[in-house]
């Protein structure tokens, strides 16, 4: 399929630019997306939670009371869990909540979610830009002039740009990611998807 090019004023540049099927033209499958999305969001938890057990407190290991006669539960540790200032009984340990995911559910997870932005008329293409040095102002220029004001956006690039990267930092609800770190999350936590023509050109070779 054919998307018109436009320039960075957000006119048309007066060519177009073919987007291949097999990326974003499959019928989208919702429950690859779900998986990349759950994978993602697993990743983010650090994991490093910890509660200290019986045996990792300071306390008494004296027997606190003996063991018949007293018409209450038998109990040999000041340290035990149903005390105040015991440990904690089954407590949470450090853990990966990595979800593990093959590559070919990513590959189909990331076509299914842009062949889903395309359906939805969400993804822009534009000329490849940079800036000689870091300008919020030149950035907000460039949104204001796609009419993506308010929207959540991500401009995919061919390579990293730190230019770029940093333009964008500090305007809410946008951001620049190149083409080979683009995830799904990514994509659908956006409104709009703005690719320049080189970020095309490297989604083409990594779907060889």
């Amino acid at each position: 399929m054919k998307v018109d090019v436009l320039n960075i004023n957000g006119q048309a540049a007066g060519r177009s630019i073919d987007l291949p099927d097999n990326i974003f033209g499959l019928e989208p499958n919702e429950h690859a997306i779900y998986l990349a999305v759950k994978s993602y969001n697993a990743a983010q938890r650090q994991g490093t939670h910890k509660a200290k057990e019986r045996g990792e407190i300071a306390g008494s290991t004296r027997k606190i009371k003996k063991q018949k006669g007293t018409g209450t539960a038998r109990a040999g540790s000041i340290k035990s869990g149903v005390f105040k200032g015991g440990g904690r009984m089954f407590g949470p340990r450090p853990r990966t909540y990595s979800v593990k995911l093959n590559k070919k559910v990513k590959t189909l997870a990331r076509a299914s979610a842009l062949s889903q932005k395309m359906n939805n008329g969400e993804i822009k293409v534009i000329e490849d830009f940079t800036f000689d040095q870091p300008k919020t102002s030149e950035m907000t220029n460039v949104i204001s002039n796609l009419a993506l004001n308010g929207q959540k956006t991500v401009f995919v690039t061919s390579d990293v740009d730190k230019n770029l990267y940093l333009s964008a930092r500090n305007i809410a609800k946008s951001g620049v990611v190149p083409a080979q770190n683009l995830n799904v999350y990514d994509i659908m936590n956006a409104k709009t998807i703005v690719f320049s023509e080189g970020a095309i050109e490297k989604l083409k070779e990594s779907y060889k």
